[in-house]
């Protein structure tokens, strides 16, 4: 027991000067800790039940994705029955939620089937479904349909690649600790603490960012396109005309996409050299320049069209071939628009669209009555355990409300280290920390007042005090652990907060309770050698 090594006291007081350093800034005003210029002083976030801010409630739109999936799966077999010896087909259509066409020829109906199945998925989610089903009605006519379980499956990996597109795009608005979660199986929980206003935000994630190439069909004839009446093999798209107002007219576009954003690199805002208009500049990757450059080759003199969420924003004729995988994209953008447009292509695009169904903006006043009411709840319930422990244990409880002092700090610093967010179920548990952070004291010195009764020595009581209690202790704390553990993994928003302060309260409480006690009782035992303890 009074055995404990100078390297080890070093270690315990350098752990614990850090950490309570650490804490420091978070508890001074923030225009103090930012007059330290490049200084490093991590701070506490607050959540947005403290700090007010933003509250987004998006949800995907779930028949657009199976929409867009069928379009994807009618190019994919227009160009699987293209290819060598060529299949024949009628109009492919997407109506009705399903593809179907009509072979020319019925004899290459089980051709066209083989060069399809490997089309439809080798299985979806954990039934090993199909994501389509084929069948072949009237000899000829193909139609395939996309199974639940594909849909389910679809829906899935969307969300999960949508919440983290969301996240980039507000990472690169530069919010700080922001909470983005999936709710359910079609909707996403979107917090930003300290954003009052979150227009530009809605802005910025209600657009799917969905950039396509296409070539302009010259020959098709305006009277149709004005009547939506698109030639085989065409798509009509209104045009965002060089003011910025959507067009009165539409384009014809070929159905085919040659490039899209999916293998841009990089976007960034410019301005045009010789107009100093803003414009977006892109870097596709070494796949995409190499199809971009082949593409504006074999097309010199003719327009493409640069689409953005199914709107055509500029269509310029290919005067010289584009090398290089760099470009730009021109139109009616002023410096904010065109910066927002780069932030939506460098995030990547979102693979469903999602729409606000539900918005608030919190206010900081409620915030700031919750931080008073918890420091007011934390000075209460630390000066009453305090008292508690000095009355009841003497010396033994002063050195425990010294650890619980430093635990607070401790727990602040550690917070701060790992940018830890607080928010109002992390200040309960906060409170819920300093109740019980002297629990493994109490513990402690019962069992030493027992071994007193026996008539163990001073020092042999101390010694084994601390050793049986802690398997007490430690298995009393894995219990709280389990349940902390669970409540992070399982919940969400609040309970999450809640656990984080909890765990990380647990973890610091032996810490100090038990070790730094431990070592202040040694060293209190090695220097005075009582003949006697009150406790």
């Amino acid at each position: 027991m009074l055995d404990f090594p100078r390297w080890k006291v070093l270690s315990i007081w350098l752990v614990i000067v850090a950490l309570v350093a650490l804490a420091i800034p978070s508890l001074l005003p923030e225009r103090m800790t930012d007059a330290w210029g490049r200084i490093p002083h991590p701070r506490i976030n607050l959540g947005l039940d403290l700090a007010g801010g933003s509250y987004l409630l998006l949800e995907a739109d779930t028949n657009d994705l199976v929409a867009t999936r069928l379009e994807q799966l009618r190019d994919q077999a227009a160009t699987a029955l293209r290819t060598a010896p060529r299949i024949e087909v009628g109009e492919m259509s997407t109506q009705g939620g399903r593809l179907s066409f009509l072979l020319r020829d019925s004899s290459q109906v089980d051709a066209a089937r083989e060069r399809l199945l490997p089309l439809l998925g080798t299985g979806a989610g954990l039934t090993g479904q199909r994501e389509y089903d084929l069948q072949v009605v009237d000899s000829s006519r193909f139609v395939i349909v996309p199974t639940k379980a594909g849909v389910d499956a679809a829906i899935e990996n969307a969300m999960n690649s949508a919440t983290e597109v969301v996240r980039r795009r507000i990472d690169e608005l530069g919010t700080r600790e922001p909470t983005i979660i999936r709710q359910g199986a079609s909707r996403i929980v979107v917090q930003v603490p300290g954003l009052k206003d979150p227009t530009a935000l809605k802005e910025l994630l209600g657009k799917t960012a969905k950039l396509e190439f296409k070539l302009v069909d010259e020959t098709a004839d305006p009277a149709a396109v004005a009547r939506n009446q698109p030639p085989i093999g065409d798509v009509i798209l209104p045009y965002v005309e060089q003011n910025g107002a959507a067009a009165a007219t539409h384009i014809a576009l070929k159905r085919e996409t040659l490039i899209s954003g999916d293998q841009l690199v990089n976007a960034s805002q410019g301005f045009k050299s010789d107009t100093n208009a803003p414009i977006v500049n892109f870097t596709f990757d070494s796949q995409g320049g190499r199809k971009f450059a082949a593409f504006t080759q074999a097309n010199r003199g003719k327009r493409f069209a640069v689409i953005l969420d199914n709107q055509v924003i500029t269509a310029p004729f290919v005067n010289d071939p584009i090398l290089g995988g760099q470009g730009y994209i021109e139109g009616s953008f002023t410096v904010a628009s065109a910066n927002q447009l780069a932030i939506e292509l460098r995030s990547g695009k979102l693979p469903v669209a999602l729409k606000v169904v539900e918005e608030r903006t919190v206010g900081p006043d409620l915030g700031k009555d919750s931080i008073h009411a918890g420091i007011v709840a934390s000075v209460i319930a630390a000066v009453a355990v305090i008292v508690f422990m000095l009355v009841t244990y003497g010396r033994f409880g002063f050195y425990a409300d010294l650890a619980v002092t430093i635990n607070i700090f401790v727990i602040l610093g550690v917070l701060a280290l790992i940018h830890g967010t607080l928010t109002l179920p992390g200040i309960a548990g906060f409170v819920l920390t300093i109740g019980t952070a002297v629990d493994a004291n109490v513990l402690i010195n019962e069992r030493i007042r027992e071994e007193r009764r026996r008539g163990r020595s001073i020092v042999q009581a101390v010694d084994l005090g601390y050793k049986e209690a802690s398997r007490t202790i430690f298995e009393a704390n894995m219990t709280h652990a389990i349940s902390g553990v669970i409540m992070f993994l399982l919940g969400s928003g609040p309970v999450k907060g809640f656990a984080v302060v909890l765990l990380i309260g647990i973890v610091t409480s032996v810490f100090t309770a038990v070790m730094f006690t431990r070592m202040l009782v040694a060293g209190w035992l090695r220097r005075e050698r009582p003949t006697s303890i009150a406790i």
